[in-house]
C-alpha cells in the first residue's frame, strides 16, 4: 500500500499495536499449509517457489529479472526489510522506474509517470494476503502498483511472507482491513506525514498468461 490522504474520514480506528495483539494474522504458516497454497496457486497458472527466508528471495529476484530491465518496486515493507528495494533502486543493476519517476515533474509529466509505473519490464512487490484456495489480495491507497500487477507489466515477482497465508478470500479481506491498514496508516504518517487509506483492492484469482507471475512464498514471516 502507498500513502494518500483519504477522500473520506477513515473508519479504521484500531491502533496498529492493538491490531498486532488481537488478530491471528502474525503467525507463520506451517510447511503443510505453504505446500497447499503453492499447489492451489499453480493450478491457477501462477509460478510458485517456496523459499526459506527473505535472503533466499533476495538472491532469487536477481535470477528472475535480467540486468538492465526497467523495474518498478511497489511500496512494501517486505521489500524494504529484505533489502530487495535497495538492490533494485540503488544497486545499479536495473533501470529503476521509481527513481526515474521521482526525478520527473509531477505537475507536467504525471501521465508519463503513470505509464512508466503501469508498464515496466517487471514489477516486484508483495500482497496483503494469499489464500489456501489460490487467490492473491493486494491493497493500495494510490493504486500505483495495481495496473502492473493486474496485467500491464511483462513480469511480476511477488515476495510473500508466511504470515500472510489465510484460509479464504473473506479472511484475506479481513486481514487487509483489520491488520494491514492500521499498520500502513501508522507507517505512512511517520514516513510521508499523511494518513493512508484503503482506496483500492485487487484480487488476482488466476493468471491468464502462464509464466508472467512468480510468487516467492517464504517460510518466514516478514513485512505486514
Amino acid at each position: 500500500m502507498t500513502a494518500s490522504t483519504p477522500a473520506t474520514p477513515t473508519t479504521h480506528t484500531t491502533a496498529a499495536a492493538q491490531a498486532t495483539t488481537t488478530t491471528p494474522f502474525t503467525a507463520a504458516a506451517t510447511d503443510e499449509r505453504l505446500e497447499r497454497v503453492a499447489a492451489a496457486l499453480k493450478e491457477r497458472n501462477f509460478d510458485v517457489e517456496i523459499l526459506d527466508d527473505a535472503s533466499a528471495a533476495r538472491a532469487r529476484v536477481k535470477d528472475l529479472i535480467p540486468a538492465g530491465s526497467a523495474v518498478f518496486t511497489a511500496a512494501s515493507e517486505t521489500l524494504r526489510l529484505s533489502g530487495i528495494d535497495q538492490d533494485i533502486n540503488a544497486g545499479g543493476r536495473y533501470d529503476s522506474v521509481k527513481e526515474r519517476g521521482t526525478a520527473m515533474d509531477r505537475a507536467t509529466q504525471m501521465a508519463e509517470i503513470w505509464r512508466m509505473l503501469a508498464c515496466p519490464d517487471a514489477v516486484v512487490g508483495s500482497v496483503c494476503a494469499v489464500t489456501e484456495t489460490g487467490s492473491l489480495v493486494a491493497a493500495s491507497a494510490s493504486g500505483s502498483q495495481l495496473p502492473a500487477y493486474a496485467g500491464a507489466a511483462l513480469r511480476v515477482v511477488l515476495v510473500v511472507g508466511a504470515q500472510k497465508v489465510v484460509p479464504d478470500l473473506d479472511t484475506a479481506l479481513r486481514r487487509v482491513d483489520e491488520y494491514c491498514v492500521p499498520l500502513e496508516d501508522e507507517r505512512a504518517r511517520q514516513v510521508y506525514g499523511v494518513p493512508s487509506a484503503l482506496n483500492r483492492l485487487l484480487v488476482l484469482n488466476a493468471e491468464p498468461r502462464p509464466g508472467r507471475v512468480t510468487v516467492l512464498l517464504l517460510r518466514e514471516a516478514i513485512g505486514f
